[in-house]
């Protein structure tokens, strides 16, 4: 996330300006104007922005090219979606989109660990199959993400077993079509990025759904 609410509310200023689907041609005082301050603070906030990644800026004697950037469009889906939950609750569900991907082997790390497989059991009230189905996320979907903050979590304790530590993680149930149930395994130490999520079932979700690697999968989350 943007440092402030008003790197934020800066961020937001540029998307309507155009910086969402190309470069914007501005200068630090023009800037100004649009988010109501001095040259010296826009020229700040824009500075901030570059710093944490959400745009790219080249300074040009005529003014600043800048681009929104991928992380920036996160953070302005993550926005909208937030507020979207806000004003329609109930009524849009999250769903997130994605490819097949091949893993790291975590899943069966997970569900395979009695102290693991008996909180899944408990729990999700599901026998988990021995794996995970591993899916990246599309752009859109990745924003959708954070929204997972707001749902109903099933918490997965750690736990520590032959003088071994092991964490723990959270689940949310999802449905994935014809029926088929499961739920997203987010633990708290993995070696994946944010844009991967990790699908326990009890079934071998790559068979059970027809599925390879690349093949696209949406997931909804109850």
């Amino acid at each position: 996330m943007a440092s402030t609410m008003e790197d934020i509310s800066a961020l937001k200023k540029l998307a309507l300006m155009g910086g969402l689907d190309g470069i914007t041609r501005i200068s630090s005082s023009e800037f100004a104007n649009h988010i109501f301050s001095s040259t010296q603070t826009a020229s700040r906030r824009l500075q901030s922005l570059e710093h944490a990644g959400y745009i790219t800026r080249e300074v040009r004697p005529a003014g600043q090219h800048i681009k929104i950037t991928s992380a920036g469009r996160q953070v302005l889906e993550a926005e909208y979606l937030e507020y979207r939950q806000i004003f329609t609750p109930g009524s849009t569900p999250i769903e997130l989109t994605g490819h097949v991907i091949t893993g790291l082997g975590e899943g069966q790390y997970y569900t395979t660990i009695k102290g693991y497989h008996d909180q899944f059991v408990n729990l999700l009230g599901f026998e988990p199959y021995p794996g995970t189905l591993n899916i990246k996320l599309e752009q859109e979907s990745i924003g959708c993400r954070t929204l997972l903050n707001m749902k109903d979590k099933v918490t997965i304790e750690g736990f520590t077993s032959k003088n071994r530590t092991f964490g723990g993680g959270r689940c949310f149930p999802v449905s994935l079509g014809n029926g088929t149930r499961g739920a997203i395994m987010i633990p708290d130490r993995t070696h994946y990025p944010d844009d991967i999520i990790e699908i326990i079932s009890t079934e071998n979700l790559r068979e059970h759904l027809g599925l390879k690697d690349g093949s696209k999968i949406t997931v909804k989350v109850e």
